[in-house]
């Protein structure tokens, strides 16, 4: 009964992956095909026939080394194993359902109506598995912006929200749902008045989109007629999509690691071209700027771990990013190659994360330098242009820019990490939620100093975070000088908008006098700036 039904639920993944109904290629390809990789597994198999011949039933085979998995993965404190754990519960539990009979499953039975999904957590074979004319989103009491569920119901177009704690056991079958994926929000039982203030939110957020999609083809052009440059952030072939969809100037960080986390194994460099090319061929005549990959601290691979085997206390401010890479020069020197290969004739666009030295910029290109020599003797099609960068996220780095403006093309201030280390405030922690402000006279006038430093230098500033993509931080942004932003894809129109609605040198004048002098709130200073002259910053 176990190896037919194996067979079984092999042909069934095979059946789904190959059907599934979204564009040909993208991340959620390789998340299928890892998934794949497990419902395959030589060893999973071994072991549940090795417990029948101990005298165990199918069924009980099945669960004892179901239940022996969990328990190991569980007692390794670890973000992409837990999510392999999901995989292998949901093939686990899919096998068990076809030894024993049961075909009664809630995809199976089907969506009688339009339907929001709760469950502790899926696996991507399972998500395939529902109506997706039927299926409006999916709530999980587990799961990260990294779990493969996730990244597949983003190929799909269904809307998730991860990590509501506790949700199951205070919703029941039928109840209504709202849910706003956007705002991290899900309201249950709703009342009346909470169903009209949503609908009415809906029916303005949709006006408001169909407003920013007439900007589609406009160039984001100041009342003093100044061009700024809006940009969007990626990570997945994908987003690419977005380029077009919203008139974006280009791709001002592709962020390298995704391809990392959503792989079982180290990708191949082979591999990681054929992604690095995809992009710019998606990208056409726009630009791509590729963040070398970003691991550690929070995003953590199985297969790549401290040399001493010990977490960190202090995971964000660690070994992560650059670091990791110049101490594994066989992880960077791959993805130079890869990089280089894929930019054959044309320009490149190559940054460092996490630069705190000047010393750490020199060793990273250093690399890409080697692999370009040793691709020049192999007679490769070279790129046309290499464009070197940094991200300004450890303020330390911001008082040696002298040094560093004459290597560099491109600076781009990462806002997230450098609030967070500036204020010494985790960003994740709700408790110091108040303290992380983007309009604080610290923050800006650190941003500010940055800015002059390198006035002189023919280096391109852009600021790359989610301070950029909200409408007032970016009020304050454009009046400290920054012209280029790079920012989520859905902020594309509103910040278009935004800019055609301010004259730049009105308010760089305010920004100057309120910095010099900062009033006791900023924020409210700044808000009623724009409410005299109707610009809409919420």
């Amino acid at each position: 009964r176990v190896i037919l039904a194996f067979e079984k639920m092999r042909e069934q993944i095979d059946r789904m992956a190959n059907q599934a109904e979204f564009g040909l290629g993208g991340e959620h390809e390789e998340v299928l095909d890892t998934y794949r990789m497990f419902a395959y597994d030589e060893g999973w198999t071994r072991r549940i026939n090795e417990a029948i011949d101990s005298g165990l039933t199918a069924e009980a085979a099945i669960e004892r080394v179901q239940q022996r998995t969990r328990m190991r993965m569980r007692q390794i404190d670890d973000p992409l194993l837990a999510d392999r754990m999901h995989d292998l519960e949901d093939l686990a539990n899919r096998l068990l359902r076809i030894v024993s009979g049961q075909i009664g499953t809630a995809a199976a039975m089907g969506l009688r109506n339009d339907a929001i999904l709760i469950a502790r957590n899926l696996g991507p074979a399972e998500l395939l598995e529902y109506d997706r004319r039927r299926l409006k989103g999916v709530i999980l009491e587990e799961g990260s912006l990294t779990s493969h569920v996730v990244i597949v119901a983003r190929a799909m177009g269904v809307p998730v929200l991860g990590r509501v704690r506790g949700l199951r056991g205070v919703v029941r079958e039928g109840d209504l749902l709202l849910l706003d994926a956007d705002h991290d929000m899900a309201t249950v039982r709703p009342s009346a008045g909470a169903i009209e203030a949503f609908e009415a939110r809906f029916a303005k957020s949709r006006e408001r989109q169909a407003a920013y999609a007439a900007l589609r083809e406009v160039h984001p052009t100041s009342l003093d007629g100044q061009r700024v440059q809006v940009m969007i952030n990626a990570g997945l072939r994908d987003d690419v999509a977005n380029l077009s969809l919203t008139g974006a100037d280009g791709i001002g960080l592709f962020r390298t690691e995704f391809q990392f986390l959503v792989s079982a194994t180290l990708p191949q460099r082979e591999r990681q071209t054929r992604l690095y090319r995809d992009v710019m061929d998606a990208a056409g005549d726009k630009p791509v700027v590729f963040r070398t990959v970003d691991i550690g601290g929070d995003k953590t691979l199985p297969y790549l771990r401290h040399d001493d085997g010990e977490g960190e206390e202090n995971p964000a401010m660690g070994w992560r990013a650059l670091r990791v890479a110049l101490e594994r020069d066989g992880l960077l020197k791959a993805q130079a190659r890869a990089l280089l290969e894929a930019g054959a004739g044309r320009t490149l666009n190559v940054m460092f994360p996490m630069v705190a030295e000047p010393w750490e910029f020199d060793a990273a290109k250093a690399v890409f330098d080697r692999q370009l020599a040793y691709l020049r003797g192999q007679k490769k099609v070279l790129p046309e242009a290499i464009r070197y960068g940094v991200m300004l996220e450890v303020p330390a780095i911001a008082e040696q820019l002298d040094l560093l403006a004459p290597k560099i093309s491109f600076l781009s201030i990462g806002t997230n990490d450098l609030t967070q280390f500036l204020f010494a405030a985790d960003r994740s922690n709700p408790k110091l939620a108040e303290r992380y402000d983007w309009l604080s006279p610290a923050i800006l006038r650190f941003i500010r100093r940055a800015v002059r430093s390198l006035e002189g230098f023919k280096v391109d500033i852009s600021v790359c975070g989610e301070m950029g993509g909200r409408r007032l931080e970016a009020l304050a942004l454009l009046g400290m000088g920054i012209r280029r932003m790079s920012i989520t894809p859905a902020a594309i129109g509103p910040i278009k908008e935004l800019v055609g609605k301010v004259d730049l040198r009105e308010i760089g004048a305010a920004m100057e006098g309120w910095l010099a002098s900062p009033p006791e709130d900023l924020r409210a200073v700044l808000t009623e700036w724009a409410t005299r002259r109707d610009i809409q910053v919420d």
